[in-house]
């Protein structure tokens, strides 16, 4: 044994040939933590105080190769400031050197995820093999950071400024047969030989047949791109890129011009430029919160996991429903390898949900994701019914019926007598209580909400709604489901809209607010789009449809009238009396014309701008922030109040489901973290000033003048 220690193993075999495994104790998987690195620079000075070996390979024993960082310890080491960050750079700078400058051929056997830094690991040896089933990648960027570890340097010099741009800007993570197409590994061979093929380079290195030095000068010295190659392959990527990561999210853009900048020095140029690229973009508060949304991501993927250990089996489903809902439930579910019914009293219905299920299905062999034949494979999964025959098998329901409370509890408490006691019903509302439908089931414990949003295929969140009576069994059964159709489930407490829709309508409150006091909803829609959201609320609520908002409305005023409930009429009332129900029928805040691809696209209307003149109370004038502080503001305020009232269980879980959820501007963090940047204080004060003219909706609450007095934060100093 030439090294031993608690991630790092390095051993010899007879004929001097070292290997290097990484193998983390007590862990499923292997990362790069600070204590992991430490021990890797004490593992490469074993290695070169021993002068008999003649290679060495790097490997794993996990399943995994290394997933990356130890991204948990990024928050702390970033508050420490540019230098701390810079001297450790330094240092890893220098023990990934050391492995790269051996005295003799390496290579890296990569049999399952190689990311991030453990992308950065794999470059820095002669050569790679790759198991067939493994994925490499750096996605570095959407953390909102680059590659710091060498891999601005490295990949460039290996594959190419125009495939290493490609990689290190998307964050792609890559399969086997794209890394060796571009040379990014050397071979590619099933897991299970990937010891002897990296033994065989190797014993080709040695005898002469591959020249490993080679490999080194063209690794350590500048790019090979004359000045016109460089211009042509950066400035190209830098405006594509930009179009693509629009203007919040700065690490693609930076990334490229550290390819650029370190294209013509040597390697410790090179790395001296990323790594004060890397300090630059580390202390953003981009990479603040994209940070702090990955660690939120595992909160709410651990949570679920527990769930999953506890469920009973579901290997039979069925949607009561079909249509256009029902269809993307069904899609869903038959994709990922759950079999479905899809149960409908009408057979025009049932053939809409098919057409759905079909037209997705068709996209994926569009973009060569599925072959003809696993399509009709996945779509035998999807099985349509006018009846209830088969129901004795199912292990979970989700009625996806019409959003009316008598209809619902019609079609819950029938399907319930079919199906066997312990099968699990799932009501996929949008508003309307558990604790209300549970109430005339027999078996309440077996019930609860499963709230899928719209379009199914796209959107990641399923809201799993707690009634009072509902039982864990149920919960966990409902988590798992979800995580096998590929969805991220946030478990939330039954209240009238749940957590996201009860977070949204305030902010639509304040767009009314804004309205009615002369703002035009248009220049609205722009000020929030730059703010980051996907869309503004005027086109929100054209693709939500006014018919649905309404109804979620009056749900809410109905539950929380002191805030929600308004005297008058909105803008959404006005468009809803006068059948502009938004993309459903082509008109609402705009009207609606089929691009080149048959997509609705919005263009401006005047007979809008006329029925909106209707509520129009005041003429004033709004700056960008004060729009921002009116829309942004309820908005908070409710997810606040979500989080006191116990719906949602912690702020990790309710900022991740309105970035699932409603599209919050992730590289803000959530809600809860937009409180925290801003300052407790400084936010309480933007909303008393508010809520002196506008009202309740904008009045925070006790708890959060007594966390703005005391200095507390929704995530603690340094999450």
């Amino acid at each position: 044994m030439i090294y031993q220690g608690n991630a790092i193993t390095v051993a010899s075999n007879g004929d001097n040939i070292a290997t290097l495994t990484f193998d983390l104790k007590d862990e499923s998987i292997n990362k790069l933590s600070s204590a992991v690195v430490k021990e890797l620079g004490e593992a490469v000075k074993a290695l070169q105080g021993d002068s008999d070996l003649k290679g060495l390979v790097i490997a794993s024993a996990k399943d995994v190769f290394i997933v990356g960082a130890d991204i948990t310890e990024f928050h702390g080491m970033f508050s420490k400031g540019e230098a701390q960050i810079a001297e450790m750079l330094e240092q890893v700078h220098g023990i990934f050197n050391a492995i790269e400058d051996l005295p003799f051929p390496t290579v890296t056997a990569i049999n399952g995820l190689a990311l991030g830094g453990g992308c950065e690991v794999t470059l820095t040896t002669d050569f790679r093999v790759m198991g067939d089933k493994a994925k490499i990648g750096l996605p570095e960027t959407k953390l909102g950071i680059l590659p710091g570890w060498g891999g601005c340097v490295r990949l460039p010099r290996i594959v190419g400024a125009d495939n290493a741009i490609e990689w290190i800007a998307g964050g792609s993570e890559n399969r086997a047969d794209a890394a060796l197409k571009i040379g990014a590994v050397d071979a590619v061979v099933p897991g299970d030989q990937l010891e002897s093929a990296a033994l065989d380079i190797l014993a080709r290195a040695n005898r002469g047949e591959l020249d490993y030095q080679a490999r080194r000068d063209e690794k350590t010295a500048p790019l090979k791109l004359n000045p016109i190659e460089q211009m042509m392959v950066f400035e190209t990527a830098k405006g594509y890129v930009a179009g693509k990561a629009g203007p919040h999210y700065p690490a693609p853009i930076e990334a490229i011009k550290v390819i650029q900048k370190g294209a013509g020095e040597e390697r410790g140029r090179a790395q001296a430029i990323e790594a004060k690229a890397f300090a630059k973009l580390a202390l953003t508060d981009v990479c603040y919160n994209l940070v702090g949304l990955f660690l939120n991501d595992q909160v709410v993927k651990k949570k679920a996991g527990q769930y999953e250990k506890q469920a009973q089996p579901v290997k039979q489903t069925a949607v009561l429903g079909a249509g256009i809902m029902g269809g993307g439930i069904a899609y869903q579910s038959a994709s990922k390898g759950t079999p479905i019914l899809m149960k409908d009293i009408k057979e025009d219905a049932i053939e809409l949900g098919l057409k759905e299920a079909r037209k997705l299905f068709g996209k994926q062999v569009e973009r060569s994701k599925l072959t003809t034949e696993q399509m009709a494979e996945k779509l035998s999964n999807i099985r349509p019914t006018l009846s209830y025959g088969d129901f004795g098998h199912v292990d979970l329901v989700v009625e996806a019926v019409v959003e009316n409370p008598k209809v619902k509890d019609a079609v819950l408490t029938e399907v319930e007598g079919l199906v066997d006691d312990k099968a699990i019903l799932t009501s996929n509302t949008s508003t309307i209580s558990i604790n209300r439908l549970a109430e005339n089931l027999k078996r309440p414990e077996n019930f609860c909400g499963m709230h899928f949003f719209n379009p199914v295929h796209r959107m990641p969140l399923v809201e799993v709604i707690r009634g009072e009576k509902t039982s864990d069994a149920a919960v966990a059964a409902t988590v798992a489901y979800a995580r096998a159709m590929g969805k991220t489930p946030i478990v939330v407490n039954d209240c009238p809209g749940f957590l996201v829709n009860r977070v949204l309508f305030p902010y639509f409150g304040g767009f009314s607010f804004l309205v009615e006091q002369g703002a035009d909803f248009q220049h609205v829609d722009k000020v929030m789009e730059k703010f980051g959201w996907p869309m503004g609320p005027a086109y929100l609520l054209d693709v939500v449809g006014m018919d649905t908002a309404v109804h979620a409305n009056e749900v809410m005023a109905e539950g929380f009238p002191e805030r929600m409930a308004r005297d008058g009429k909105t803008a959404i009332q006005v468009m809803y009396e006068n059948e502009r129900l938004g993309q459903k029928n082509d008109k609402g805040f705009y009207a609606y014309e089929e691009d080149k691809k048959g997509k609705p696209k919005k263009v401006s209307d005047d007979a809008a701008y006329a029925l909106v003149k209707q509520v129009v109370k005041e003429d004033k004038t709004f700056s960008d922030e004060d729009i921002i502080a009116r829309m942004m503001v309820p908005l908070c305020l409710e997810t606040v109040r979500c989080l006191e009232d116990d719906i949602v269980a912690s702020p990790a879980e309710a900022d991740m489901a309105l970035i699932y959820g409603i599209g919050f501007p992730p590289f803000r963090g959530g809600a809860l973290r937009y409180i925290d940047a801003m300052g407790v204080a400084a936010f309480v004060e933007l909303a008393d000033g508010l809520a002196e003219e506008l009202g309740p909706l904008y009045a925070p609450t006790d708890k959060l003048r007594e966390m703005a007095k005391s200095g507390d934060t929704f995530y603690g100093k340094s999450a």
